[in-house]
């Protein structure tokens, strides 16, 4: 009997490794993809992706249904678990005790996710930890998420790290090795997020074309537009 998982979903590079992870360990069965997202802008937040676009990559994958999670802007703390309880409520009532996290080595937030679970009597899965701060260990998983075969593109970066260029260019080996040393290669420390847009959980790429860039509370983003 595999059980029932559910996979927070950015629509990042890290949530798609951890969605990759999670499908092909014969122990878990996926039954949703938790999305957060601000309203009233209809984007995920942090990353600014259209909600559309990430209704496309679901749909794309056909892996399991998106459950919205929905925020006011600048939410709190409280306000946000609270938000997050209520959608976890019915799967919980289904048997699910389990969310996966695309978390890599930040043990505050590790720490963070399982006391936020703890309340509500689930576990918090974490399929691609190191727990290493070490930039090779970072590069190691950029290459297994590339040679998997994903691509994505830098869709918001914080400004005190990286300038408005970024913002919208492919995540690719030549990108990396141009990135600031004291940047992590995988945005870890939150200088910089992703969407991916095609790879092997993906029937189809998700076409999108690049917007404007906006400037927006020390954060760069680049908007991407469905076609």
């Amino acid at each position: 009997m595999k059980t029932p998982v559910l996979v927070s979903w950015s629509g990042g590079k890290d949530s798609a490794l951890a969605l990759h992870r999670t499908l092909h360990d014969p122990n878990w069965h996926v039954v949703g993809l938790l999305c957060t997202i601000s309203q009233p802008y209809d984007r995920i937040t942090m990353h600014g992706v259209r909600r559309a676009l990430i209704e496309q990559q679901v749909a794309a994958m056909n892996v399991a249904p998106m459950i919205p999670i929905f925020l006011p802007p600048e939410a709190s703390n409280e306000v946000y678990e609270a938000a997050w309880a209520k959608a976890l409520r019915p799967f919980i009532a289904q048997g699910v005790r389990h969310v996966a996290f695309g978390d890599i080595f930040l043990e505050d937030i590790r720490a963070y996710r399982e006391q936020q679970l703890a309340k509500l009597d689930m576990t918090p899965v974490f399929p691609i930890w190191t727990g290493s701060r070490r930039r090779t260990d970072s590069l190691a998983l950029l290459n297994t998420f590339w040679n998997a075969g994903f691509r994505t593109r830098i869709v918001c970066v914080d400004a005190r790290h990286l300038g408005p260029e970024w913002a919208g260019r492919e995540l690719t080996l030549e990108a990396v090795e141009k990135l600031p040393e004291a940047v992590d290669p995988c945005g870890e420390n939150g200088e910089f997020h992703t969407f991916v847009f095609d790879g092997p959980l993906f029937r189809h790429p998700v076409r999108h074309r690049l917007g404007r860039r906006v400037a927006r509370r020390g954060f760069h983003f680049r908007d991407l537009v469905p076609l």
